[in-house]
Order: C-alpha cells, then sequence, then structure tokens
C-alpha cells in the first residue's frame, strides 16, 4: 500500500491511501515521476482520473467509497476516506475515440495529429505510452514517420480478442456468470449447473464495454453475434429490498394513508370458541383496561 502526496496552494497538505503496484510509482528503478492526469473517459466523454505511471504504462484509478470512513496517517487523521486502485490500462482504448473522429477524414494522418483536444490537452501524455496502433489502424511510414488511419475491421478483431481472453480469465477464476448475473457489479462462486458460454460472452462484453462508446459496444455485440440483452419489463414493480445503512431506516410506504376516513378496512375475521364464550360473559360493574392507565383526577378541598 503506497500514499500519494498531493499539495495545493494556501491548502495544508493532503493524502490519499492507494493499492498500487510498485512499478507505477518506483521514481528510483524508472527515474521518472508518476503523475496524475485528467483525460477524456472513452466511454462517457467526460474528465476521469488516471495515472501515468514512473514506468511510462497508463493506470485507472478507481475509488472505493463508504459513509463516514477517513484513515489514520502518522499523527494525523485524513478525512478523505477513499481506498483508490490503480490497475493497468491499455492505452488504446483511451486513443480509439481520437482515431475514430479522425476516421471520419478518412485519410492518414500521425497520431501527435491526432490527440488534440483543447478540452484534454494532457491528452499528448498519452504518446509516451508504448502501444501498437496497427491493432486498431491501418499504418503508413514516410520519411521515417508513421502515419494512422482508423480501421473498424481491425478494431472488431482486437476487441473479440480481448472478450475471448476476460472469458478465458473468468473461467479459470471459477466466476459464476449465469442467468441473472449480466451485471459487471455482482460475482459469484461458480456451480456446475452455472456456465453457458454466451453467458460468458455477455459478461465480458459488458466489461470490456465500460471503455466503449456506445456505438463501438452495439457493434462489437453484432460482431460477435450476440442477441440483445431484454431491459426488465415497465410493467414491473420496482424491488422494495434495501441495502442495510448506517443511517436511518426511512418509510418506503406513504403510512399517512392510514389515516384516512376513506381507508377500506378488511372485513372482521370469525371469532373463535374462546373469544365466543368471553362475549357472553356479563361485563356489568368491570372496569375498562384503559382506566387502569389514564391519569387520576384530583378532587378540590373544600
Amino acid at each position: 500500500m503506497a500514499t500519494k502526496k498531493k499539495r495545493a496552494p494556501s491548502a495544508p497538505s493532503d493524502s490519499w491511501v492507494v493499492i498500487a503496484a510498485d512499478s507505477a510509482i518506483d521514481r528510483k528503478k524508472h527515474d521518472a515521476d508518476p503523475s496524475f492526469v485528467k483525460l477524456k473517459n472513452p466511454r462517457t466523454d467526460a474528465a476521469s482520473l488516471y495515472l501515468l505511471g514512473s514506468d511510462t504504462q497508463l493506470y485507472e484509478v478507481k475509488a472505493f467509497e463508504e459513509d463516514c470512513h477517513s484513515w489514520f496517517i502518522s499523527q494525523t487523521v485524513q478525512q478523505d476516506g477513499r481506498l483508490l486502485f490503480i490497475t493497468p490500462l491499455d492505452p488504446i482504448f483511451l486513443l480509439l475515440p481520437y482515431l475514430i473522429h479522425a476516421g471520419k477524414e478518412e485519410k492518414f494522418q500521425p497520431l501527435d495529429q491526432l490527440l488534440v483536444d483543447e478540452n484534454f490537452p494532457s491528452c499528448s501524455t498519452l504518446l509516451s505510452c508504448s502501444c501498437s496502433l496497427c491493432h486498431v489502424a491501418e499504418e503508413k511510414e514516410v520519411g521515417g514517420l508513421k502515419f494512422y488511419r482508423y480501421s473498424q475491421e481491425r478494431t472488431l478483431v482486437w476487441l473479440k480478442k480481448k472478450v475471448d481472453r476476460t472469458v478465458m480469465a473468468l473461467k479459470k477464476k471459477n466466476i459464476s456468470v449465469g442467468e441473472g448475473v449480466k451485471s459487471t457489479t455482482y460475482i459469484r462462486v461458480k456451480t456446475d449447473s452455472d456456465g453457458h458460454e454466451e453467458d460468458y460472452l455477455h459478461y465480458a462484453h459488458g466489461l470490456i464495454s465500460e471503455y466503449l462508446s456506445e456505438d463501438l459496444s452495439d457493434t462489437l455485440r453484432k460482431h460477435l453475434k450476440l442477441p440483445e440483452l431484454t431491459s426488465p419489463k415497465e410493467s414491473e414493480p420496482p424491488s422494495k429490498k434495501r441495502k442495510l445503512s448506517d443511517k436511518p431506516v426511512e418509510a418506503g410506504e406513504d403510512y399517512t394513508k392510514f389515516n384516512s376516513a376513506d381507508f377500506a378496512r378488511k372485513p372482521p375475521k370469525k371469532m373463535t370458541s374462546a373469544q365466543k364464550t368471553l362475549a357472553k360473559v356479563d361485563k356489568s360493574g368491570m372496569k375498562s383496561m384503559s382506566s387502569f392507565f389514564s391519569p387520576k383526577v384530583k378532587t378540590e378541598k373544600k
């Protein structure tokens, strides 16, 4: 576990608790400083945080976060209780949106001209990442310079290999992706009755699609010859099951309706034999149960 320091002008020092490979943050071994960069998310086009490691490898930054968590770091308390995970990411996923956009011109261009984005000027850092664009683009070399043009055919072949490797990893780890386990946020141990090949492909396709645009994800699904997953029926009521939480439990129903005079009461149930016997007892002179708990009335002294 490593702690990455960050400082801001006129602000106290702050820390993050990070889990990362040694190669990503080992400045002595690679003679370079790791740096956090904001780049365009290939799925949403929004700004996301990534790490350019000391080994010039690109890493994805994800946070595990829960309410009311903090860290004790040395003699201080860090209020930001998030746990950051730094995991390797193929930079081609982040290069693809730029290649696809430039591919509309249908001409070969050098990579430094493809990576021009005034909203994300740090995208030029991807030039230092080692990757082979021949997997997703046609390549030409003129005068020692390389020029690229996006190829959907090559991209789909490359993505299919990614899906196949993911399926192999899921099977090797004995992970169940059977019916009803289409979500990438839910994993359970495999049983003998689980494991249809199509289920694995759907699940792996979902994992890879986290780094693809919706259009490219749908194109890949068709290339894999996978049927489109149907969404739950709109007429089906939402689940009332709630997750356990430290927060006060709130009523999921509107209980004020029970105060309405129009509330339709259910017909009384049939009386048992004991209730019938009790009903025949002479109750004259008996006090009601509520009278024992009502406040006593003080008599005025004359």
